[in-house]
């Protein structure tokens, strides 16, 4: 009953949710990997890891321990900022690979546009000096060793994360091997219409990270204006008619909108309901629009640990004007 989309360049099928395994400051590696344990079991087949998240080893158990067969599963990973360098961008993605325990990811991603790195664990005002803006030729070079990952077979489709409608066009018109994903920010208070009709124009498939609000994100991506999706008057009306909790009008709303949400959760019965919403009794036309109409653009990961010398606010890491901010 779980929803797929098909990938255009190979006619792959992703399953239409995801489980997350960003664990922020709240979760240890091996609760993230019982975690995966738990949502294998019950029946996801889509497991969204990343390096930088310090848990693919342990996940990698996990996997093995399902014994699920690989050509049941799909799995990601993602390139850290601080591996954009020539000679670091294949032996990270080696590192995923053998800490997974896989002989091949499904997707690829580069977690963020450009190399800026920040410690674990740091505060809202850290900065790199080594952060610098989105150069597309270095983009370029990165992304160029992705594709020799896919021609190699050790990655199936490769894609993009945190771009922008520009980024993402400099960088679809140069590639030689298409983003096959785009993962983003997408929750009801954070809709981002336009870029998501646009990746689905390019026939890339969007992938919404935060699709509950991401109640658990780090400290510093708080801020006192954010929206709680869950407390939205349209979601808990519509909750409150279904006798359910906000959090499936939430994803039901990803369904209804065509990307695949990738919710982290902890709690079997939660883990349960999430794929329940995605796959049983889906949001009438009527439900979807009011959702719809009250997009507040209230992006919570913001970034600004990743500002370079010169950057006014971290509004400059998303062109928000329409042109590559530099």
């Amino acid at each position: 009953m779980i929803p797929y989309y098909t990938i255009k360049s190979t006619g792959a099928k992703i399953p239409g949710i995801g489980y997350g395994t960003f664990g922020s400051d709240h979760a240890s590696a091996a609760e993230i990997a019982e975690g995966v344990k738990t949502a294998l079991r019950v029946g996801y087949r889509h497991i969204d890891c990343a390096s930088v998240y310090g848990n693919e080893k342990e996940v990698g158990r996990a996997i093995a321990e399902s014994g699920i067969p690989r050509s049941e599963l799909w799995i990601t990973s993602k390139l850290w900022n601080d591996k954009h360098g020539d000679d670091d961008v294949i032996p990270s993605f080696r590192q995923s690979l053998s800490d997974l325990g896989l002989e091949y990811l499904d997707l690829y991603l580069v977690h963020w546009p450009f190399p800026n790195y920040h410690p674990p664990k740091c505060d809202v005002t850290s900065r790199s000096p080594d952060a610098k803006p989105y150069i597309h030729e270095d983009f370029m070079r990165v992304w160029r060793r992705l594709e020799s990952l896919v021609d190699e077979g050790l990655v199936r489709h490769i894609g993009t994360s945190n771009v922008t409608i520009p980024k993402l066009k400099l960088i679809y018109e140069d590639a030689r091997i298409k983003p096959a994903v785009n993962e983003m920010e997408l929750h009801p208070s954070f809709q981002q219409k336009l870029f998501v009709e646009y990746v689905k124009s390019l026939g890339i498939v969007p992938i919404g990270y935060c699709p509950l609000g991401s109640p658990n994100r780090p400290e510093r991506d708080k801020t006192p204006d954010d929206v709680v999706d869950m407390e939205m008057p349209v979601i808990k009306e519509i909750a409150a008619k279904r006798n359910v909790h906000p959090a499936e009008i939430c994803l039901k709303w990803a369904v209804a909108n065509g990307h695949i949400p990738i919710p982290f959760s902890l709690k079997e019965r939660n883990i349960i309901s999430n794929l329940r919403a995605v796959s049983e009794d889906p949001l009438t036309d009527a439900e979807y629009q009011a959702i719809s109409a009250e997009d507040r653009g209230c992006r919570l990961v913001k970034g600004q640990v990743f500002l370079w010398e010169g950057a006014k606010s971290w509004e400059d890491l998303w062109d928000l004007n329409g042109s590559i901010t530099k």
